[in-house]
């Protein structure tokens, strides 16, 4: 489960979380809607402890990541929104280098990569160095690495920006296939039709706090609106940052 409770933080004087809490929840795919500038991607850093929050918590299966990020992020696996990777390694050296990163070694190493390679699919990439990968290799090889050491969470930011259809589908499958496992998965999107069709739970956020949540549904029920994408304008009170 992840959990952020009244996170406040700055960035000189913008107000960029002002006491903003939610949770996820195991089991569920929860995602994170609002216009650019809203809080989304600095909430998901301070929750992993890659930033740190003025006053609140991220806790990680109850792990406070601020005060313990080392412990929390064993706990993660997390999908930044941008795939950098190293390109003089291979993929599986790429791969096996956040493994170990993780405490695994020897054996379990060796095993940890067999599989998730496999399940996967990039066997056929495996050994070539990252450097002129395409959108989608890459993708794969940075989700690797987020869940070789299978985390009981994944954090995503915007995971399928720049991705063609085909690798859209690839990615949606391998987190559907997660949540049947009981997995806690949390992504910020700005694709309506990608949260309407996965997320359990929808959290909007605007102006660094929480506008509102509930399932796609329920939120067309609570603003009257009939698609995903009306209800979300008419609780932020604006279409702006908003990309179909």
């Amino acid at each position: 489960m992840l959990e952020v409770k009244d996170l406040v933080k700055h960035f000189g004087d913008i107000n960029a979380l002002n006491n903003m809490s939610f949770s996820a929840e195991d089991g569920q795919i929860t995602g994170i809607l609002g216009p650019n500038g809203a809080g989304k991607t600095t909430a998901l850093r301070v929750l992993y402890g890659l930033l740190k929050a003025e006053e609140g918590q991220g806790l990680i299966n109850s792990i406070d990541s601020q005060v313990d990020p080392i412990s929390a992020r064993r706990q993660i696996g997390i999908f930044p929104d941008k795939f950098g990777l190293y390109e003089r390694l291979t993929a599986r050296e790429q791969i096996s280098y956040f493994a170990e990163l993780h405490g695994l070694k020897g054996q379990k190493l060796e095993d940890a990569l067999s599989s998730i390679i496999t399940q996967l699919g990039i066997e056929d990439i495996a050994d070539r160095k990252c450097a002129g990968f395409s959108q989608g290799q890459r993708m794969k090889v940075v989700l690797a690495q987020a869940l070789v050491h299978q985390p009981k969470n994944l954090i995503l930011d915007e995971p399928t920006r720049g991705l063609d259809v085909m690798s859209t589908r690839i990615l949606r499958d391998v987190l559907l296939d997660l949540k049947k496992q009981g997995k806690c998965i949390l992504f910020s999107s700005h694709v309506m039709q990608e949260v309407a069709a996965l997320c359990d739970k929808v959290i909007v956020v605007a102006n660094g706090q929480v506008a509102a949540v509930g399932t796609p549904q329920e939120l067309c029920e609570m603003t009257g609106e009939s698609t995903l994408e009306e209800a979300f304008v008419s609780l932020i009170g604006s279409d702006e940052g908003i990309a179909a």
